[in-house]
């Protein structure tokens, strides 16, 4: 027997050959050796090591991008505000800051429409405004901004609780300090109600408004001197100079009786974190915008003698509304 065949006779001895009915033999398939380790996984098989905590590279990416944004943004207000602080300090701001509203009545408008809507004014001063009915006086009326809440025409109707009452404007007088700003008043009713004539556009001082110049029906007061059925002011009270006198005059200018005076303010808040944020910010704001925004809407409103009807707040206590009539003399 020569080389080749013996080759051959331990090359199939080792790799015995299976045999098929009816076939040939077919070409030997290795076989893969058993493991020592049955619980051993083949190399192939064996993936990435799992991330210990779950978090995805991508994600702690897009967290810490966002972290550092967020501690860049903060930095940079408590800079700005640290910035205001020291300016603040170093000006002497009159209590009388109602003349800024001169040079910011033509952009005053766009310069709060942004917070005012955040804040949901709109839907506050409609529903203070719709509880205006008579003779109606609107002291620091600014640029106009309730003139679309007003219903003007006085018509028989019922109230909130459903009990017969006169409802609409009968007549309308816009008191403000500031000429420019009444002028822009004035504008804008004459666009929304061309037609409407019973209107006054003043130029006065809330504390020394005087009463309706347009003749009241006599069975419409119970006082026999001329005076207003509602008086409105909204957001005013932080740059009249003497807000405490403004309030006792406007209550000696409405109806005993029926008459209510119809507040919706900004001031102190119920925290003192953030009454400290608004004392040490109040006289540049002052100087800025002519408002003092640190006031105590409701130590105001006791001191000047007048009878709370209602009393609401929002935004941390900042923003007040008051229902009040004159108090009743015995």
């Amino acid at each position: 027997m020569n080389t080749s065949r013996l080759a051959r006779v331990a090359w199939r001895a080792k790799w015995p050959v299976p045999l098929t009915r009816g076939a040939a033999s077919k070409t030997p398939q290795p076989q893969k050796p058993e493991r020592i380790n049955p619980r051993l996984q083949p190399f192939e098989d064996v993936g990435p090591p799992p991330s210990q905590n779950g978090i995805s590279p991508r994600v702690l990416t897009i967290l810490g991008v966002t972290a550092l944004g967020i501690s860049t943004y903060c930095g940079l207000l408590y800079a700005s505000y640290r910035r205001e602080v020291t300016q603040g300090q170093s000006l002497d701001v009159p209590q009388d800051v109602s003349a800024r509203y001169n040079e910011t009545a033509s952009t005053f408008d766009a310069d709060v429409e942004v917070s005012e809507k955040a804040m949901r004014l709109g839907a506050k001063r409609l529903d203070l405004v719709r509880m205006a009915r008579g003779d109606v006086l609107e002291i620091s009326c600014g640029t106009g901004r309730n003139l679309d809440y007003y219903e003007l025409g006085e018509r028989r109707g019922v109230d909130d609780k459903g009990h017969a009452a006169v409802r609409g404007c009968r007549s309308l007088t816009f008191v403000d300090l500031s000429p420019q700003m009444v002028a822009i008043t004035r504008q804008k009713f004459e666009k929304l109600h061309p037609g409407f004539a019973r209107v006054d556009f003043r130029v006065q001082d809330a504390a020394s408004v005087e009463p309706p110049s347009f003749p009241r029906p006599r069975s419409s007061s119970s006082s026999p001197a001329p005076c207003y059925d509602t008086v409105i002011q909204t957001m005013g009270l932080c740059s009249i100079p003497d807000p405490v006198a403004a309030l006792r005059h406007l209550g000696a200018v409405t109806e005993p009786l029926h008459g209510r005076i119809l507040l919706l303010e900004h001031g102190r808040s119920h925290y003192t974190w953030l009454n400290r944020l608004l004392d040490n910010l109040a006289p540049s704001h002052a100087h800025k915008h002519g408002c003092w925004w640190n006031r105590d809407i409701g130590a105001i409103v006791r001191e000047s003698g007048l009878e709370v009807v209602e009393e609401k707040r929002w935004h941390f206590g900042t923003t007040w509304r008051y229902v009040l009539r004159p108090k009743k003399t015995v």
